[in-house]
């Protein structure tokens, strides 16, 4: 497989990335409602909105995405970079794009002064944690989540 182009999602990039997004979501064994997976395309698709879609192509493929959020906290005077979701189509992994992918963040957080990129993930996706390592260490910290009913 050729290297990777990374870019920012595109209005032509819909369908595909709708797929992919599916395949994300059925390994999380999650269901986003049609309502919601519209919202965030359109999301992504605004300058300025916060949330970004960067995705991974091959021979004018799209085979995998980034969706990130940009935000201010209060640990850092500058923003932060959340890496939300990352995925690759299982046909497409091995061949360096979700490195590229967080590379392509890595340079964008120096180059836009976010103080920080961070992500999660879980505890026994071994896979994908082969690759985050490569990058920085698992910090500890438990994640809690308190849903609205």
């Amino acid at each position: 497989m050729a290297v990777p182009t990374i870019r920012s999602a595109l209005p032509a990039d819909e369908a595909t990335w709708r797929k992919l997004w599916r395949g994300y979501c059925d390994f999380y064994g999650v269901t986003i409602s049609d309502e919601i997976t519209a919202r965030t395309w359109k999301r992504i698709l605004d300058p300025d909105s916060a949330v970004l879609c960067m995705v991974a192509q091959v021979d004018d493929q799209v085979h995998g995405f980034a969706n990130c959020v940009v935000h201010e906290n209060t640990w850092e005077s500058q923003p932060v970079c959340y890496l939300e979701d990352l995925f690759v189509s299982p046909s497409a992994r091995g061949h360096g794009l979700g490195t590229a992918l967080i590379e392509w963040l890595r340079n964008a957080m120096r180059a836009e002064g976010w103080a920080r990129l961070y992500w999660v993930t879980r505890g026994d996706d071994q896979n994908s944690r082969r690759l985050y390592d490569r990058f920085a260490q698992a910090d500890g910290f438990v994640r809690y989540v308190i849903r609205q009913k």
